[in-house]
C-alpha cells in the first residue's frame, strides 16, 4: 500500500509528473516566444503561475450552476492525468506492474481530463462555457476513434500484446515501430491526436480566447483553475511519453540513454509547439472531418501495411 501511494504521489506520480510537465510547458512557451521574436518567460514561470493561482487568487463560484460539480471537475482531471501518468511511466522506467491489459486502461484514463472539463463547464451555467463544452465533446468524439485505432495498430505490431511493458520490450528486442512505414503513419496520427487532447492550435476551439474568451474555463479562477493548470502540465508530459512508449521503444535510463530519453521528449514537444505556431485555429466541423476521415484513413492504411510487414 505504501509503495502504491509513493508511486501515485511522488515518483513517478503527481509531483514528478507535475514538475516535469511544468518544465515542458516552459520549453513550449520559450520556443513559441522565439518563433514570434520575443524573449519568452523565465524558467520558473509555470511554477509562478500555478502558485499565484493557488495561494493568491480568489476562487469565485458561478452564481448559476452547481458549485460541488464545478469544484470537483478539476480534481478528477488531475486524478485521471496522474493515474494515466503512473501507468505509462512505470513501464517506461522498467518497472513491471504485472497488470495485463494496462494499455486499455490508459486509453480510458487519458479521457478523464477532457470529460472533467466538459462536466465542469456545463455545471458553471455560463453560456460561453457551454459552447466550449459542446466543442470539446465533438472534438473528443472525433479524435478518440483515431487514438483507439492507433493503439489497436500498435497491439497488432507487438504480436497482440496489450501490456505496455511488453510493447516497449518488443521494440527494444527488435526495432522501434517508428522505423517502419506503418510506424511513421501512426506517429503522424499520434501527434495530431496529442495536439487535440491538449487543445493546442489548430485544435483549441474549446478555449478559443479570441472567440469565446477561454470558453470551457471561463468561470474558473483561483485554486480550481490552478488544478486545471496542473492537469494540463501533467498531460503535457504524459502524452508525449505515451507516444514514445508506443512507437519509439520507450526510455533506456542507463548512461547516454538518459540523455536520449530527454531528447525524445523534447523533440516531440518541439514538434507540437511548431505545429501550433505555424497553423491557424480551424473550425470544429473541419476538425471532425480531419480526424474522422483523413486521420482514420492514415491509421487504417498503417494497419494494412503492418499486416504485410511494412
Amino acid at each position: 500500500m505504501a509503495v502504491n501511494l509513493l508511486y501515485f504521489l511522488i515518483f513517478p506520480g503527481l509531483i514528478f509528473l507535475a514538475v516535469t510537465g511544468a518544465f515542458l510547458s516552459w520549453f513550449d512557451r520559450k520556443i513559441t516566444a522565439r518563433v514570434q521574436f520575443r524573449q519568452g518567460p523565465p524558467f520558473l514561470q509555470p511554477f509562478y503561475d500555478f502558485f499565484k493561482l493557488v495561494l493568491v487568487k480568489e476562487t469565485i463560484l458561478p452564481k448559476h450552476g452547481s458549485p460541488v460539480i464545478f469544484l470537483m471537475a478539476p480534481v478528477f482531471a488531475v486524478f485521471g492525468a496522474t493515474m494515466a501518468g503512473v501507468f505509462i511511466m512505470l513501464p517506461l522506467f522498467g518497472i513491471t506492474t504485472g497488470f495485463k491489459g494496462d494499455i486499455i486502461v490508459i486509453f480510458y484514463l487519458l479521457t478523464i481530463p477532457s470529460i472533467s472539463y466538459i462536466i465542469g463547464a456545463i455545471s458553471s451555467g455560463n453560456p460561453l462555457a457551454s459552447v466550449g463544452a459542446s466543442r470539446e465533446m465533438k472534438l473528443v468524439l472525433s479524435y478518440e476513434l483515431t487514438f483507439l485505432l492507433l493503439i489497436a495498430a500498435v497491439i497488432m505490431k507487438s504480436g497482440q500484446s496489450i501490456d505496455l511493458y511488453n510493447i516497449i520490450e518488443t521494440q527494444k528486442n527488435t526495432s522501434p515501430f517508428i522505423g517502419s512505414i506503418s510506424g511513421i503513419l501512426l506517429f503522424i496520427a499520434g501527434i495530431f491526436c496529442i495536439q487535440a487532447k491538449l487543445s493546442l492550435v489548430p485544435f483549441d476551439m474549446p478555449e478559443a480566447e479570441t472567440e469565446i474568451t477561454e470558453g470551457i474555463f471561463i468561470e474558473y479562477s483561483g485554486v480550481a483553475y490552478g488544478l486545471i493548470k496542473l492537469a494540463k502540465y501533467i498531460m503535457f508530459f504524459v502524452l508525449p511519453s505515451f507516444v514514445i512508449a508506443l512507437l519509439m521503444n520507450g526510455f533506456t535510463l542507463k548512461g547516454i540513454g538518459i540523455l536520449w530519453a530527454v531528447l525524445k521528449v523534447l523533440a516531440v514537444v518541439l514538434l507540437l509547439t511548431l505545429i501550433r505556431n505555424t497553423n491557424p485555429r480551424i473550425r470544429i466541423k473541419n476538425a471532425i472531418s480531419f480526424f474522422m476521415i483523413w486521420m482514420n484513413l492514415i491509421v487504417v492504411a498503417a494497419i494494412v501495411l503492418s499486416y504485410f510487414g511494412y
